[in-house]
């Protein structure tokens, strides 16, 4: 009895023991897994943040504050839950021959999903993409694209345009395009190569003949010609790079070259940065405008080099809130605010700063251009310290601007008012100053201080025309034909 009790009491014992270690082994389970909650809390807390980390040539990390979020590691960066999706994961080429659009949509479309998430171009190749919009409605905000090279920074690679008429059917307007996104940035040291001098050169389609009128067998013997000829380029050409209703634009580092007609567009966008961007076509390009802005409001651009065959940044209606500084022009047509008012349309400007701006061996430095007939207003602009090379124009207003053909003549105007010119040194080769203000709605509050301009042999004299304002400090050559005051019985205008 005595024994069985001794035998009783050891099981309760043991039972016990079993009990306590079962318990705090579950206790240690649990633990670790709050931990491993925690931490993917504060890795998707850092990845929202905006803060990037990237492996530098030298091997170590370094960290920058943009929008989106890249950790490249060593090799090709994968998606493996990082947050990054490079291209080639989606079995991009880059070999310049195959095309990789399908690729590049796959890769965005993935990267839509994660917030923060990043596009990776990865150096040494040619990626062939052709006609490509990353939309994002539905889109998780703060996605970059970024061009890498994880040796030293420098993208030899690129992403060229198709020139096959095939991959454009009957016209695009834009060749890559980002729209309504919150927080997009494009950045790296790669080239987006629009290989525009098959469309610099290419003849529009414009056939005399009624292709239907034709009989058949003349027909068919025209469209056979035709296909084994390669077919013609569309006449409409598409802009390099588009962003349009998008928030928070940033575009950092890359450049973009040899575009079929505009390099870069944004239209309908609010904070907007653009910092060190190269720009590069001929001067002789057509209709390459370098930096279009339309309907944008708070936009930032400095640190660039613009080269091309039209303005280096052309500011059109809507656009507010603008600071241009240190930047490169030429070759190219200037900086010009304009043309506005076309066809009678209503156009409102306002409030754009230029300043620590150079310009070499451009057709006009900075312009303001207005078509008569038109309506609204420019007013609130400053141009300071710009430095002109050899410039045709180097300030001008043209309230008769007509880019070719005939135009006619408009009893209304857009009202432009509140232009301040300060600073502007250096030489020109036709035209120091020209002020051609409409007749119905003089330029009023116009002011000049210290302006040097040295032209050379043969150079006219400042020109002005229904122009009214100020002269600050006495300007070389002598401004003796801007009026003082306030034009009389100036109409009234629609404002803004």
């Amino acid at each position: 009895m005595e024994m069985g009790r001794k035998n009783l009491k050891c099981l309760t014992t043991i039972a016990f023991i079993c009990v306590f270690v079962w318990s705090f082994s579950l206790h240690n389970c649990h633990a670790r897994k709050t931990v491993g909650y925690r931490h993917w809390q504060v890795h998707r807390h850092h990845q929202g943040s905006g803060r990037s980390l990237r492996l530098t040539g030298s091997g170590h990390v370094g960290s920058e504050d943009v929008v989106g979020t890249s950790l490249a590691s060593k090799g090709r960066a994968t998606n493996g839950g990082s947050g990054n999706f490079n291209v080639l994961d989606f079995g991009a080429k880059g070999d310049g021959e195959t095309d990789d659009t399908k690729a590049f949509q796959s890769a965005w479309e993935s990267a839509c999903n994660v917030e923060g998430s990043v596009v990776e171009v990865p150096s040494g190749s040619n990626f062939l993409v052709g006609p490509i919009s990353f939309s994002g409605p539905n889109c998780q905000p703060n996605i970059m694209f970024q061009y890498f090279s994880h040796t030293d920074m420098q993208l030899d690679g690129k992403i060229i345009a198709p020139t096959s008429p095939s991959a454009w059917g009957s016209g695009i307007l834009q060749w890559i395009e980002f729209t309504k996104l919150k927080g997009i940035t494009v950045k790296g040291t790669g080239t987006i190569d629009g290989q525009g001098s098959v469309w610099w050169n290419d003849s529009p389609t414009n056939n005399p003949t009624d292709e239907n009128l034709l009989p058949d067998h003349m027909f068919n013997l025209m469209q056979q010609d035709k296909e084994s000829s390669g077919g013609k380029l569309p006449s409409t050409k598409p802009t390099a790079l588009r962003f349009y209703g998008s928030d928070e634009v940033t575009v950092s580092g890359i450049t973009i070259q040899n575009s079929q007609k505009a390099h870069l567009k944004f239209d309908s966008c609010t904070a907007v940065q653009v910092s060190s961007l190269t720009i590069s076509s001929p001067g002789d390009s057509p209709n390459t405008d370098g930096i279009h802005l339309q309907n944008s409001q708070n936009v930032i651009i400095s640190n660039s080099n613009l080269a091309c065959g039209d303005d280096c940044i052309s500011i059109q209606t809507g656009s507010s809130g603008v600071y241009i500084h240190n930047v490169n022009c030429g070759p190219g047509h200037g900086i010009s605010i304009g043309g506005l008012g076309r066809d009678e349309t209503k156009a409102c400007v306002s409030n754009i700063t230029v300043r620590d701006v150079k310009l070499q061996n451009t057709m006009n430095g900075v312009r303001i251009k207005t078509w008569q007939g038109g309506s609204g207003s420019v007013q609130g602009i400053l141009f300071s310290n710009i430095q002109v090379t050899d410039v045709r124009i180097p300030i001008m207003i043209d309230q008769y601007y007509c880019d070719g053909g005939r135009c006619h003549n408009g009893s209304s105007a857009v009202a432009i008012s509140g232009v301040n010119y300060v600073n502007i040194r250096g030489t020109y080769t036709s035209t120091p100053v020209r002020f051609a203000c409409s007749d119905s709605l003089p330029c009023t509050g116009v002011t000049l201080d210290t302006i040097q301009l040295e032209g050379s042999d043969g150079s006219n004299e400042p020109f002005c025309w229904k122009a009214y304002g100020e002269l600050k400090t006495s300007t070389v050559p002598p401004v003796d034909c801007l009026q003082s005051g306030n034009p009389f019985k100036a109409q009234a205008h629609d404002s803004c």
